[in-house]
This record gives structure tokens, C-alpha cells and sequence, in this order.
């Protein structure tokens, strides 16, 4: 159905679409829907934006970043002192139940932070957590923490991506039943865990001095849909409360509708695509070749992209990282201008005068992927596209499957780059460079606590990954929220929709 004829739809049967909407209200359940399924809830095994939100509505960290100021507030932690570069002594908060009653304490915290920073931890993303080397109880409510380097952003780690398991509990049923059954110390708690659907209800002990605050709204479906067009229908039928990141040329539509509001949000999200040079799919690759790769860049209309397709302020990131986070430092950038002449030059000079086929591998909107695919199309790079679930491209990405491959990130919100440059750069398996100039340079940047020090580190990678070619920012993300009128839900740039602080109006 297109997009048209869903809202046609929708308008003619304005009275059936009220109804369900009113009566979620009455049954006090904030229904949500997203296209990326978490095959895994527990949030140290999966990498989607969608498993990050999923975790703050049932799990606390040590510490709390309020979204308004981006002051570190106390939460499962009620102080902390730097004992020195590489230790920090956690207070811990007493009286703090998980929501299967088990009493919080020292013993959670150092099961969860030796678990997951041990090198056989399997987490998704090792960097978010490999710089904790080992966690000590001093007593009941209170632990040491010691690095195994200094880490300047450990407390925007700590309070975004390092929640707390139960240690009682999560021994007792194992990891794959912990993931079936999770149990948190957050706001919500969970009621029911499938492929398909995830239900949550506030938690009655969830603690009263919390700076996150006790929810207004009781209940939380959240159901998981395979595309961007069934989601917009899920919420132009009056199925669900609330869709995020839909096709920006809709937003205005949603806006006139009785029934529903339409909102936007610049993120710290990044779009890029990123390139083959290692070789990973085969040495045969044509994006081991430097001319290749800046073929790409100057083949794509980047700025045409930002404010065409993605709209509502999106802008062309100069650097691999979202400019606002510390050491992004777009200065040191090699700029590719849009320009296909000079594409098709460096192809000649690289041995591909008549160009040459691939693949782009994708989950990013289909027609974003097509507008990339069009453009390299344009300079004789014949690129089929891919079109998969988020899921399945990272898979195929950590495999190392994808010739070229077009995704999004985060930083799980984290303002410092340290969130980015390590897992396209760092040598993992995300990193389709693998170059050890870059592998080093991010160690020095992540060895010491010298603000200058890691500037100038940080400024090198950028340098060199740039004149490289090995990964192309292509925008920064404009969030899209489209919401039930009934639902209050005030937007942030951190990209985190705090559903716990929505209420119905």
C-alpha cells in the first residue's frame, strides 16, 4: 500500500481509527512499534538503537545523564570519587529492589562489570566496556572500579550502555534465560518476552528518589514489524502510539492528521557507508584500490542527500564522527566535493575505465539506499542493492560478507568519539580497513586522561582515514516521531526516547 492511499484509508474510516486510540488511553498501555527487532533483549548482546532504548525503560546504570543539561546525577551509584586515573569508588544506593524483589547490592554490580569486560564475554560491543579491567567489593554498597587505561568518558559509558544485571538471578536461569526472562532495576518491568512483541508495566518498588522518576503511564506493548510501510500503516490505523525515523517526505502528511502528531529531532546519529579496503569479501575487491574508494566519495551528492532526502536540518559530517563529540575535529578532514567527472577519472586511473559490479548492503530507508546506488551508478559503479532487516546486515557486516554496506550510528549517545572511531577503525569486527596506523593511533587516543594528548590522536585518525577513503559520513540523522495525539513525549537529541516520562494528555 502506498503511502497515499494508506492515509486515503485512514481519512475514511476516521471514526474506527479514534476508537482503538481512546480506548489505549483507557487501558493506560502506550503502544509502540519498530522495524528493528532485538533478537536478544539483554542489552550487552545486541547494537540496535531500538535494543538502547528498550534497556532504559527496564534497567538502571551506576549513574544517570540528565538529557537536559548532561549533568552525571547519581542512580544505582548515590557518589563517586577518582581515587586516580585508573580507579573509581562507587557509593553504592541501599534499599534498590530488581523486579523480581532481590535486594540490590556490591555483589550485582561486580557480577555484571567482570562478566561483561572479560575477554570471552562475547558482548556486542566490546569497546562500550573492554577498557573496565576488574571490579572489587569494598563492603555491602560499595565497589572500586579499576581501568585497565584511563577512560575520560567512562561516566557517559557508565550511564548509557553499563547496566546492572542480578547476579542471584541471572546465575540461576543463565544467560539464555535471563535474555527470555530479564530482570532489571528500571522503571518499567517486563511481562512478557517473544520475537514478536515485548510487554512492560510499571514497576510499584521502582525507588521514589530515582532522578529518572516513576512513570505515568502503567502499561508498554512494544511490537516489532518487518518494514518502514507496515509500520506506517500500523500507526495511520490507529494501532500503535508511536513510530520513529519513517520516510521524512511523510512528515508533513502525519502532521494534518486529526488523530496524530508528527515531531523531528537532529540526533548524534551518522549515516555512512562503509568500504571493503581490507579485502575482507575477497582479495578481488575493488575497494582495496585508494582511487576506488575516492571515487565513491566524490560520486555521491552528500549534501544533496542531507537536505533532499533526509530533511528537517541534516547536515554533511566533514569527519567520521558527529561533530559535536569531543575529538571530532573536522579541520582535519581531507573534503571530497560532489563531483561524478573526477569519479570517473580516479576509476580510470584504477583500472576500472568501464567500471565494475558490487553489492551495497543495507537496512538504512530503501530510498536513501537507491539514491546512493543511483549515484554510483551514474560514475560506472553498478551496484545491486540489498535491502535487509538492521539485524542482518550487522551479522553480515561482523562476518565480513559485505563488499560496501550503508548503516547508521549512534554512539549510544556518548558525546566523545571514543563511541565511534574504535568500532569502525579499532580493528574489530566491524572495521573493513583494518589499517594499524589507525589501530594504534585510537590506542594512544585511549591511553591517557591528557584532553590535548587525545585531541591530537583523535585528529591524526581523522586525517588519515579521510585521506584514505575508508568510510564515508554521509549525514547526520533528523529523528522523525510520528505519535497518537493523545501521547505527551518531549524529543532529545541523545536520540532516546524516555518512555517512562511520556504521559497521555
Amino acid at each position: 500500500m502506498t503511502f497515499r492511499s494508506a492515509l486515503l484509508a485512514c481519512a475514511l474510516g476516521a471514526s474506527l481509527v479514534a476508537a482503538p486510540a481512546m480506548a489505549q488511553k483507557s487501558a493506560d498501555t502506550l503502544r509502540v512499534v519498530f522495524r528493528d527487532a532485538v533478537t536478544n533483549v539483554d542489552p550487552y548482546f545486541n547494537q540496535l538503537r531500538t535494543g538502547v532504548v528498550i534497556s532504559h525503560q527496564a534497567w538502571d546504570g551506576l549513574v544517570y545523564r540528565d538529557p537536559d543539561t548532561f549533568q552525571i546525577k547519581p542512580l544505582l551509584a548515590t557518589s563517586w570519587k577518582l581515587v586516580d586515573d585508573k580507579t573509581i569508588e562507587f557509593e553504592l544506593r541501599s534499599g534498590v529492589k530488581f523486579h523480581n524483589g532481590d535486594a540490590f547490592t556490591a555483589d550485582d554490580v561486580v557480577y555484571t562489570l567482570n562478566t561483561v569486560s572479560a575477554a570471552d564475554s562475547k558482548v556486542s560491543v566490546p569497546s562500550n566496556v573492554n577498557w573496565i579491567d576488574r571490579v572489587e567489593k569494598l563492603d555491602d554498597f560499595k565497589v572500586r572500579v579499576h581501568l585497565k587505561r584511563p577512560q575520560p568518558a567512562a561516566f557517559e559509558y557508565f550511564a548509557f550502555v553499563v547496566p546492572i544485571w542480578p547476579k542471584a538471578y541471572r546465575e540461576r536461569v543463565g544467560a539464555e534465560g535471563y535474555s527470555k526472562a530479564p530482570v532489571g532495576t528500571g522503571p518499567y518491568r517486563f511481562t512478557k518476552v517473544d520475537a514478536a512483541t515485548l510487554e512492560l508495566e510499571r514497576f510499584a518498588d521502582y525507588y521514589a528518589d530515582s532522578p529518572r522518576g516513576k512513570p505515568a503511564i502503567g502499561k508498554m506493548q512494544i511490537r516489532f514489524v518487518p518494514d518502514a510501510a507496515t509500520e506506517m500503516t500500523e500507526l495511520l490505523a490507529g494501532r500503535t502510539d508511536f513510530i520513529w525515523n519513517f520516510n521524512p517526505d511523510q512528515f508533513d502528511n502525519i502532521g494534518r492528521m486529526p488523530n496524530l502528531q508528527a515531531l523531528r529531532q537532529e540526533s548524534m546519529r551518522v549515516g555512512y557507508m562503509g568500504l571493503d579496503a581490507a579485502g575482507r569479501t575477497g582479495d578481488s575487491s575493488p575497494f582495496k584500490n585508494i582511487k576506488v574508494r575516492q571515487a565513491v566519495f566524490h560520486a555521491i551528492d552528500r549534501e544533496q542527500i542531507a537536505k533532499q532526502l533526509v530533511q528537517g536540518g541534516s547536515r554533511v559530517p566533514p569527519a567520521p564522527c558527529f561533530p559535536t563529540q569531543f575529538g571530532c575535529d573536522g579541520d582535519a578532514a581531507v573534503n571530497y566535493g560532489y563531483d561524478p567527472a573526477k569519479a570517473k577519472a580516479l576509476l580510470a586511473e584504477a583500472g576500472y575505465p568501464n567500471g565494475f559490479d558490487t553489492e551495497i548492503v543495507s537496512y538504512v530507508l530503501p530510498q536513501w539506499g537507491a539514491s546512493v546506488q543511483g549515484f554510483l551508478n551514474a560514475v560506472g559503479i553498478r551496484a545491486k542493492l540489498s535491502q535487509l532487516q538492521v539485524q542482518a546486515v550487522v551479522q553480515r557486516n561482523q562476518r565480513g560478507e559485505s563488499p560496501s554496506n550503508l548503516g547508521s550510528w549512534g554512539s549510544f549517545s556518548i558525546n566523545d568519539v571514543s563511541a565511534i572511531m574504535p568500532v569502525y577503525f579499532g580493528g574489530g569486527a566491524d572495521d573493513y580497513s583494518r589499517d594499524p596506523d589507525l589501530i594504534k593511533l585510537l590506542e594512544q587516543a585511549g591511553s591517557t586522561m591528557d584532553a590535548a594528548a587525545r585531541k591530537v590522536a583523535y585528529s591524526a585518525v581523522i586525517k588519515r582515514a579521510t585521506e584514505q577513503a575508508y568510510w564515508v559520513p554521509l549525514h547526520t540523522y533528523v529523528t522523525t516521531y510520528g505519535l497518537s495525539r493523545n501521547l505527551e513525549l518531549k524529543t532529545y537529541p541523545d536520540e532516546l526516547p524516555r518512555f517512562w516520562l511520556s504521559k497521555w494528555k
